[in-house]
Order: C-alpha cells, then sequence, then structure tokens
C-alpha cells in the first residue's frame, strides 16, 4: 500500500539538532529558513543521501562497484521514501541535447520502458497496431457472432488511379472467379467489358472466400482461405460481415505486419533507440531532435533595403565595413544574367529578383568576370545558390 507521507526521525546530519519531520508525497515541498538553518542538510544530506543510498544498494555488485560506497546519513530513521534525484543547478549543461532525463539518466530507463511496453498507434487515425498471426486471425473470424455472414477479401488496389487492366487478368488467370469493384462485388468473367476511369481513385479486392460462422464451420477452411488472403493482399485481410439480422454490413481489417491496414501505414518495430531524439533512428527529420532549426531571416540578411547590392546591401557578405569585391563581381553577373541592375536600391527590385539573390537561380549558368586589386581578370561559369538555399525564419520551434 503507499505512504502518503515521508517521515524523518533523529535527523541529526550537520547543524540538525534530532530533527523530526512529515513531508507528503507527491506533492511540490519547499523547505524555507534563514541562512545555515539546515535547509539542504535536511533536504540533499538526509532526505536525499538516504534515498539514493537506498537505490545504489538494489543494484547489482557488479554496478555498485563503479559508484562507490555510500554512507548512511546521521538519522534514526526515514520511513516512505522512493529513489531519489537531485539536479544541481548550478553545473546544467548547455548543449541542447542535455536534459533532465540524460543528466539524471532516466531517459535510458523510459526509452526500454516504451520499447517493451509501449503499444504504437497509427499517427493518422491514431488506431492500435499490431501485429497478427493466422491462427489469431482465424480465431477472430470464428469468434464473430454465430449466423453471420462473411466474406474473406484480399486488397489489390487500395485509392489509387488507372484502369488496372493487369490486375484483372492476373485475378483471373490465378482462378478467381469473383471480385469486389469500388464496393460491387461482380463476377470476373463479366468484367471484360468493364472500363474504370483512369482518373479516378479505385479499390480492388479479390473475393476468396464466401461462408457462414456456425460451430461446424471448418478451421482448416477458413485458415487456408486466410493464408490466401494475407498471400494475395501482401499481408492484408479483409472480412466484409453481414449480420445474420440482415443488418448494415461493416468490413473488418486484419494485417500480419507491423502497419495500420485502415491507412496503408507501416511502421518500424519499435526498440530502444526509437525513443531516442539523440539517434538519427528516432530523431525528427527536421530538427535532428533538437526541438528548433536554423535557417535564414530575409530581414537579417538584407536588413536595409535603401543600399543596392553593389554597395553591400547583403550584411553576410560585408567585409570590414566595405563589401567584398568578389561578392560584387557575383552580384553584377546574375542581375546581368537575369536582366536587372545591381546597382539600384533593393526596395525598387522586382521581388521575383530579390528572391533570386536569397534563393538561388536552380541550375541556371552564370558567367562570373572578376578583376582583382593587382589588375588580372578571371572568368568562370558557376551555380548561383543564393544566399540562403532555404527560405525561413531564423529559428524556429519544432
Amino acid at each position: 500500500m503507499p505512504q502518503d507521507f515521508i517521515h524523518v526521525k533523529g535527523a541529526r546530519e550537520h547543524n540538525l539538532k534530532n530533527i523530526e519531520i512529515t513531508v507528503p508525497r507527491d506533492k511540490l515541498v519547499v523547505i524555507t529558513g534563514v541562512s545555515g538553518s539546515g535547509k539542504s542538510s535536511l533536504a540533499f544530506d538526509t532526505i536525499y543521501a538516504e534515498g539514493q543510498r537506498r537505490y545504489v544498494e538494489s543494484l547489482s555488485a557488479y554496478a555498485r562497484q563503479f559508484l562507490g560506497r555510500m554512507d548512511k546519513p546521521d538519522v534514526d530513521y526515514i520511513e516512505g521514501l522512493s529513489p531519489a534525484i537531485s539536479i544541481d543547478q548550478k553545473g546544467v549543461s548547455h548543449n541542447p541535447r542535455s536534459t533532465v532525463g540524460t543528466v539524471t539518466e532516466i531517459y535510458d530507463y523510459l526509452r526500454l520502458l516504451f520499447a517493451r511496453v509501449g503499444i504504437p498507434h497509427c499517427p493518422k487515425c491514431d488506431s492500435p497496431v499490431a501485429r497478427q498471426t493466422v491462427s489469431q486471425i482465424v480465431d477472430s473470424i470464428m469468434s464473430l457472432e454465430e449466423g453471420s455472414r462473411i466474406t474473406l477479401l484480399a486488397p489489390k488496389i487500395r485509392r489509387k488511379k488507372g484502369e488496372h487492366k493487369d490486375v484483372l487478368e492476373a485475378a483471373r488467370r490465378a482462378g478467381f472467379v469473383r471480385i469486389r469493384v469500388n464496393g460491387e462485388i461482380r463476377m470476373l468473367d463479366e468484367t471484360d467489358d468493364l472500363n474504370l476511369n483512369k482518373n479516378k481513385w479505385h479499390y480492388i479486392e479479390l473475393v476468396v472466400d464466401r461462408l457462414i460462422v456456425r460451430p461446424e464451420t471448418e478451421l482448416a477452411r477458413v485458415a487456408e482461405s486466410v493464408e490466401t488472403c494475407l498471400r494475395e493482399g501482401e499481408g492484408v485481410v479483409e472480412v466484409l460481415r453481414e449480420s445474420s439480422e440482415g443488418g448494415d454490413s461493416e468490413t473488418l481489417v486484419f494485417s500480419e505486419q507491423f502497419a495500420c491496414a485502415k491507412c496503408n501505414v507501416s511502421l518500424p518495430e519499435i526498440e530502444p533507440r526509437t525513443f531516442s531524439f539523440n539517434s538519427p533512428h528516432g530523431a525528427c527529420s527536421e530538427c535532428t531532435g533538437l526541438g528548433y532549426k536554423l535557417a535564414v531571416d530575409p530581414e537579417l540578411v538584407i536588413p536595409n533595403k535603401n543600399l543596392s547590392l553593389s554597395q553591400g546591401a547583403i550584411t553576410p557578405w560585408v567585409r570590414v565595413g566595405t563589401s567584398g569585391a568578389w561578392y560584387i563581381s557575383l552580384m553584377e553577373a546574375v542581375a546581368e544574367a537575369n536582366g536587372f541592375s545591381a546597382k539600384v536600391p533593393v526596395r525598387e527590385m522586382d521581388p521575383e529578383h530579390v528572391d533570386l539573390i536569397l534563393y538561388g537561380s536552380g541550375k541556371q549558368k552564370v558567367t562570373v568576370s572578376h578583376r582583382t586589386h593587382r589588375g588580372r581578370t578571371y572568368s568562370w561559369d558557376t551555380n548561383f545558390e543564393g544566399v540562403s538555399p532555404q527560405p525561413g525564419a531564423s529559428v524556429q520551434d519544432h
């Protein structure tokens, strides 16, 4: 039975004088007092030290040899104590990958916990995602209401455009008799004149078997039909169920893959690295696990639009108060190749020309002619990639 309080009796650590105190659990408790009154001695040197010591003692002998011996604080006893964690606010790392979870190493245990007991859900429909075996699918089918008329379907086309004549012909050669096209079951020999609109979405399923759920239904027949559905439907089985009372039909979807059969979304097998923002396997591909991403702010690149490109309007390219001669030559070459002047103020330039400077000209080749201060002239062709290949704000929360 969980306790509601932490009871400390006879605390004599440092300047504490046989302190006895009851601290409520699962609440934020603040210890206040004048300097030297024993706040830290009670919180850190007594309660925290004993909680950490008990936690270390629960570890294996192999793990304890790396942690060193921890002495018991000078206290009679402490009841209701849990493993304790302390974070030194003076030594906080400024590394963005350092969090409370990584500092306390709880992060590693949480990753292991999520990987072992976590239930993945589809990111689109929020349905639980699980892998099912043939026997589990058969058991689910046989557990349906007795007398239900069911049709076992193998999905071949899921919301794809086209005429799909090759699918129909392959089904005919494989010996199937019926097929469901856009919710309508038809005989395959009647589909010769079926002309699907190639510009619309279509759904096509093979009808593998039709049966009525009864106690005497052969399990071997159901299992064989399910295996055929899984083979033809690439691991997915659809069961079209009609109520014995003639009610509305419903479609049940089963999958032997770790995927959401409704949304056609596949998920990898969950493992500890899946929940690691420090690993490329689990980190967000946009922000690489940092929670924000850096990009260029156009307002900071060209803060003074009264200047021209030749006068150094692009701040990152200004060197010691003056524009770099090489960048001036590059800007003039880009301007000449695209029909505008680099000597007019940026505020008078067309927006598409400003975007060209910021984000580049793609695969367009630009011939740059540059004259050095020693009088030498160089010419070469280059692809202008712009000041910022990716538009966006300077810092974006992700």
